[in-house]
């Protein structure tokens, strides 16, 4: 097996021949890759390219599928110190844990919390991961630290909730004020990139969520919300505005192509129909909605539709080959089995939402996402050589139902070689993980968490034989 470490020591004008190029058009054989300062440069015939840049450097890969980094287009990098404490609690999950958790992690912790994040999210192939906001109190550059350490392209959003909901309550100015300088201050950065974000249409204004959103539109950045994830929101919104939440928001005019919503799990088909004519994308969580949610996206319809959507974690599990199977699971046991449709998305539609289409809904569809010239040289090295791969007949669909991310041999972004083997090539990720083992325990003691049912292990005595 070729050293991936000494292959890729320098990646300055070096061309990558791998077995199969994953592009638009789908997995090719015979294609190589010239990268230069952190992007594509080129792709063409291995040799045409060898011929044409006789200077540059040569790593061959016959063995391996080279494809893009996959993007979660909706996660929680402050939650990964509690993701197991809510595992069988009922929905709403973020009133009783999240925001007690959140609320009280100091500034180490949240640094220490985001930096695990994004070490699963690149081990599982993620190499973006759009953060929806941290609850704590105001520690956002920690959060961004740990990203632009770790080698994890991140869109960042500062919450501006102004009726409750995070840590701090600002008054209206200072709120508007901390969004303006969020926006300006990530504003070019190669890796790290800003969004404003309200957690739910009640925790603010009517002004405020018009507001930031049209600021969001106005610097090119994604506003982001949770919206119609649970019955109970949807009737709290209707008894207090006479609107459901998606209604809510076009109705005061947050809806439109920067924003984003997670969720949209219950959606009427009017609401299917706001989306598609303002423009609004989706994050679809399918793990999600398997573990704490209500209902499961209608993302096959939004699809037809013409409706934009990304698949996401939600904080579940950092695994993007899981992600796609999950998906397309989901669709076919909600909508396939009942209609007869044994093709639900056909593959290539879960690949291309973990993917293409996930770089377009978070508002990155200039910078990644694909594999073309031009765009961030953010891909992985999957390993082919495989039991699950062999034989191979239509490696789409195997990547769907076969992939996992341990046959990820590596990941890279902005053309830099992030991690081999599941484990960073620059940075020690168990000297991190020791330290939250440490810690953990005493910060999630100190944090106001309500947990509705004792952990499994803790009934493990009083389990019949």
């Amino acid at each position: 097996m070729t050293d991936l470490r000494h292959a890729f020591a320098s990646t300055e004008n070096l061309i990558v021949a791998p077995g199969r190029l994953l592009l638009p058009s789908g997995p090719r054989p015979g294609l190589a890759v010239l990268l230069k300062a952190g992007r594509f440069a080129e792709i063409a015939e291995a040799e045409v390219l060898r011929a044409r840049h006789p200077g540059a450097g040569w790593v061959d890969l016959p063995h391996h599928l080279m494809m893009p980094g996959f993007i979660d287009t909706h996660t929680h990098l402050t939650q990964s110190l509690g993701k197991s404490l809510v595992f069988g609690e009922p929905s709403e999950i973020f009133r009783r844990i999240w925001v007690p958790l959140e609320g009280s992690l100091d500034e180490h912790m949240v640094y220490l919390s985001a930096k695990l994040a994004a070490l699963e999210c690149l081990r599982g192939g993620f190499t973006t991961a759009v953060d929806a906001g941290t609850r704590s109190a105001g520690h956002v550059g920690r959060l961004a630290d740990a990203a632009r350490e770790t080698g994890l392209r991140t869109v960042i959003a500062r919450i501006c909730n102004d009726l409750g909901g995070s840590a701090e309550i600002p008054d209206r100015d200072s709120i508007l004020r901390s969004a303006e300088a969020h926006l300006a201050h990530y504003a070019g950065d190669p890796l790290i990139h800003p969004s404003l974000a309200i957690s739910i249409p009640e925790a603010a204004s009517d002004g405020m969520l018009r507001d930031v959103a049209r600021m969001a539109a106005e610097a090119g950045a994604v506003f982001q919300t949770h919206v119609n994830e649970h019955l109970a929101a949807v009737e709290r919104s209707v008894i207090a505005r006479g609107r459901r939440p998606l209604e809510h928001l076009a109705h005061v005019g947050a809806l439109g192509p920067q924003t984003l919503i997670a969720h949209a799990t219950l959606v009427t088909p009017s609401e299917l129909t706001l989306l598609r004519e303002t423009g609004t994308a989706v994050a679809y969580n399918p793990v999600a909605s398997v573990w704490k949610g209500n209902a499961v996206a209608p993302a096959l319809q939004m699809q037809a539709l013409g409706i934009r959507f990304g698949l996401g974690t939600d904080g579940t599990r950092a695994d993007g080959f899981r992600l796609m199977d999950a998906a397309e699971s989901l669709q076919r046991i909600s909508y396939g089995l009942a209609s007869g449709d044994s093709s639900c998305g056909a593959g290539w539609l879960w690949l291309e939402a973990a993917t293409r289409m996930a770089a377009e809904a978070s508002g990155l569809a200039a910078v990644t996402g694909r594999i073309a010239p031009g765009l961030a040289a953010d891909f992985l090295l999957v390993d082919l050589d495989r039991p699950e791969f062999t034989p191979s007949h239509d490696l789409t669909w195997e990547l769907v139902r076969y992939g996992s991310r341990d046959q990820i041999d590596a990941v890279f972004t902005c053309g830099r070689l992030r991690m081999v083997g599941g484990w960073p090539v620059d940075w020690d990720a168990r000297a991190l993980m020791a330290e939250i083992r440490d810690r953990a325990g005493p910060a999630i003691a100190a944090a106001p968490i309500q947990r509705l049912h004792p952990t499994a292990d803790s009934l493990s005595a009083a389990r019949p034989a």
